[in-house]
């Protein structure tokens, strides 16, 4: 990886102003998540009564970001139609991917003209994050710096990633530089699934369907991927059991 050393300060803007819009990514087959999904999309299966779809546009809703885009495939009129219910009071547009599924990378791609925001959030409604004394997505903005950075990941320590069975994602220097786990070894931050992106890096993308581990490669290479660690929790909610494992270590508190 090529070193790039950041400026003694990660916050040129201590007020942390927002990015306009979010994405979130919610097109995904659910398979893993069968029976539950047998008759329903994954969003909208349920955590403590609410949708893994609400939960991801209260935390976004919370933060003060109101216009988000939400691409569907399975069962995408359920989707749609939960979204006309109960996300009146924020600016909703659908990303259609009903003839094909384009995987996170393409799925952000073709979203990017309803987007309309550089830079955006993306979030995954499959993980379900509880802000700590810091609200997640105010602290990334806080901490970004389009200087140094083209993404900027929340990242949550591998003790504290509730429902992830791997063994890590990424290693981070003290300045915030992600680089990848290798091998066999362990690595101490988890992806959670949510992430500011630079609009830009989407000029230069194959065509159709690929993951945004290709850009994250990209970037880890230039060496303008970085981190922040999330102080609350965060559960990786992708089975059955998972759903169960959530609702009960939220029910403990």
């Amino acid at each position: 990886m090529k070193t790039h050393r950041a400026p003694l300060s990660l916050r040129p803007n201590p007020e942390g102003p927002l990015p306009a819009a979010a994405m979130v990514l919610a097109a995904g087959l659910g398979k893993r998540m069968r029976p539950l999904t047998a008759t329903r999309p994954k969003p909208l299966v349920r955590v403590q009564g609410k949708t893994l779809l609400d939960h991801a546009l209260d935390n976004l809703r919370a933060s003060g970001v109101r216009r988000v885009v939400v691409n569907v495939h399975y069962l995408a009129g359920q989707v749609e139609a939960h979204l006309a219910r109960n996300a009146a009071d924020l600016d909703v547009a659908v990303s259609n991917e009903r003839d094909a599924l384009l995987e996170t990378g393409g799925g952000v791609a073709k979203a990017l003209p309803l987007i309309g925001a550089d830079p955006f959030f993306v979030v995954n409604s499959d993980n379900m994050w509880v802000d700590g004394p810091i609200d997640a997505l105010r602290q990334m903005a806080r901490r970004w710096n389009p200087d140094i950075m083209d993404a900027l990941l929340l990242v949550v320590p591998l003790a504290r990633a509730h429902g992830y069975e791997g063994r890590g994602d990424f290693h981070m220097t003290g300045e915030g530089l992600l680089s990848r786990r290798r091998g066999a070894r362990v690595a101490p931050f988890v992806f959670s699934g949510v992430q500011l992106l630079k609009a830009s890096l989407f000029d230069d993308v194959p065509e159709g369907a690929f993951s945004l581990n290709l850009i994250y490669d990209r970037l880890i290479e230039s060496g303008r991927l970085y981190g922040i660690a999330h102080t609350g929790q965060w559960f990786h909610v992708g089975t059955p059991e998972a759903v169960k494992e959530t609702e009960a270590l939220l029910g403990n508190g």
